[in-house]
């Protein structure tokens, strides 16, 4: 899939039921604002294009997913505030969700996710 905008959908993690609600933060603006000012989230984010993440300046901690151009699940860790994500390379997108999500929706090194349901919104702070 190629040429995202910012947007929201679905995100599709194999053996489970449902899918989960998902923020796509695509143009520089979301993508900088990303999780910043919240205190918490229901489902995800994916930033892309996007090869590290930080917490700096957030209230919560996250689990981090990067993703290849295909959506294969390259690495998973968790992140505190006020840390720095090391660059993954092969990297192409980062899923972002609540400490402890991850986990709990299956995903994990090696799984292809899939998206779906895509709507262009103009920006995800509402702006």
């Amino acid at each position: 899939m190629g040429g995202w905008q910012d947007g929201q959908g679905t995100l599709t993690v194999p053996g489970r039921d449902e899918p989960v609600d998902l923020l796509i933060a695509a143009s520089y603006r979301t993508r900088a604002r990303g999780l910043l000012g919240r205190d918490g989230l229901d489902g995800a984010i994916m930033l892309t294009p996007c090869t590290s993440v930080h917490t700096f300046r957030m209230r919560f901690t996250i689990d981090v997913a990067y993703l290849d151009r295909e959506l294969r699940v390259l690495h998973v860790h968790t992140l505190p505030p006020g840390r720095l994500g090391l660059p993954r390379l092969r990297s192409r997108h980062v899923l972002e969700a609540e400490a402890g999500a991850m986990a709990r929706w299956g995903v994990r090194p090696g799984v292809q996710l899939s998206i779906g349901s895509i709507r262009s919104i103009r920006s995800i702070d509402g702006a």
